[in-house]
């Protein structure tokens, strides 16, 4: 059992439309209030070797991610830390603290509670003109399929490519081009935190097409083998791009580097070089 499987538990019990996007949405005034919340744990998430600073800029940036990816500007986080050692807070309230001020959020309130493990719960909130608003559910076929970024960075550390450090211990949401990608109007947009392939099914899934990705466009990792490279972009999590699809002539977006690597295609199919994605990627899993 994965996460996935899971959340076709919860769609039954709260409807699967509220379930399709990284964040909730409700009106406010004349914008789009968006909502999303995070929780993360020192054995699933918070590697070793990772400052509590750095858990603490983690822990706000990947919920940031989410806000990110609906074309909103965040605006405020409430953060939970369950502590085992209680010296742990400050420098994981600073690392959150840190890394709202630098995308324009703001903590106003949160808990603090006894944890058999370092586990931090990030609620943020974020504006967004209501033309402006970008959900998983709006691709056409023929439109580009982008990725932000060089995908697969994160994961690389993991693999031991130790260069990659900072892709994984300090994510950078990518606020201004989601943003920017909002007001240009792309179909469709979500953060690639679990990777490329699972991004694109959880894509179709919201959608009635499918996906032709191209491995000669993909960026990859320097310094890493071709083929090893390949399997990172594609399949690595923990990187925090913005994977977005858009009509081809409103790409490129002025002020965001970005990389075609696919179209959108009518058949209901994620294939790469004309053969079948593996459905794979970053995952919680269950016996």
């Amino acid at each position: 059992m994965d996460d996935r499987e899971l959340l076709t538990k919860v769609m039954g019990i709260v409807g699967r439309d509220k379930c399709l996007d990284d964040c909730a949405e409700f009106t406010c005034g004349g914008q789009v209030m968006v909502a999303t919340t995070d929780m993360l744990h020192r054995s699933t998430d918070f590697v070793p070797g990772m400052t509590d600073w750095q858990a603490g800029w983690m822990s706000a940036a990947v919920t940031l991610s989410d806000i990110a990816s609906m074309g909103a500007a965040p605006k405020y986080l409430l953060i939970a830390v369950g502590l085992d050692d209680w010296k742990s807070l400050e420098g994981v309230m600073q690392g959150a603290k840190d890394c709202c001020t630098k995308y324009g959020a703001e903590i106003i309130g949160g808990d603090i509670d006894r944890h058999g493990e370092l586990t931090v719960v990030t609620t943020g909130l974020g504006l967004v003109d209501r033309r402006d608003i970008i959900r998983r559910k709006g691709i056409w076929p023929g439109d580009l399929v982008c990725i932000t970024g060089t995908p697969g960075q994160a994961q690389a550390w993991l693999d031991g490519y130790h260069q990659f450090e900072k892709y994984l211990f300090e994510p950078q949401p990518r606020v201004e081009e989601g943003q920017r990608l909002g007001k240009a109007g792309v179909s469709a947009m979500m953060d690639d935190s679990d990777g490329i392939a699972l991004s694109l099914y959880d894509l179709m899934s919201a959608n009635d097409c499918g996906f032709a990705i191209e491995s000669a466009k993909l960026p990859l990792p320097a310094g890493i083998p071709a083929e090893q490279a390949r399997e990172l972009a594609l399949y690595g999590g923990g990187d925090y791009e913005l994977i977005f699809t858009i009509a081809p002539e409103r790409f490129p977006v002025e002020g965001v580097p970005a990389t075609v690597i696919g179209t959108v295609v009518t058949q209901r199919t994620v294939t790469v070089d004309g053969k079948p994605l593996q459905k794979r990627g970053y995952q919680h899993r269950w016996e």
